[in-house]
């Protein structure tokens, strides 16, 4: 098996490819968007004609959308290689991996990116941020604790098996 800095490198890696793809997609339609919202064939032909109001509101969305990868890739750019000890604690940089009664997961613990998945040999991982209820359950957490979830009105409990 790859040594864990190794491991994350190349986790790192994917994600940011993933980031990066979306983020060249999203600059695309935002053009496109803008563009398309100052055209023409969009001037209001009647008081009751909002066509280009509409175009103005998604090029808007779409320019959040393209600030929000931008802060992603940033964020995993920045992300410190780190190899966990046996007793550290959950923050960020760590790859956590744990266990419910019905599933095992693997997360990398992020400031941004949540909800990401690339695979990491035979596991998928996917990012959790601390923003996440899985994430503010996990912030400080130790091998062999127990956290408690809440999502919705059901309470998933999951034991942290690995820090690396």
């Amino acid at each position: 098996m790859a040594p864990v800095a190794e491991t994350k490198n190349e986790l790192l890696d994917a994600l940011k490819t993933l980031v990066r793809r979306d983020l060249e997609v999203a600059v695309a339609a935002a053009k496109a968007t803008k563009e398309g919202a100052t055209h023409e064939e969009n001037k209001p032909e009647n008081d009751k004609d909002t066509r280009a109001i509409e175009a103005s509101y998604l090029a808007g969305a779409q320019g959040v959308r393209v600030r929000e990868l931008e802060r992603t890739l940033l964020a995993l750019d920045t992300l410190p290689i780190r190899v966990f000890g046996e007793r550290d604690p959950v923050a960020a940089g760590a790859v956590v991996r744990l266990r419910s009664a019905r599933e095992e997961l693997v997360c990398l613990f992020a400031p941004a990116g949540g909800g990401l998945k690339a695979p990491l040999g035979a596991s998928s991982v996917q990012v959790v941020t601390p923003k996440s209820p899985l994430g503010q359950a996990m912030l400080g957490a130790r091998v062999g604790d127990e956290i408690e979830v809440e999502l919705g009105k059901a309470i998933k409990i999951y034991e942290i098996l690995a820090v690396e």
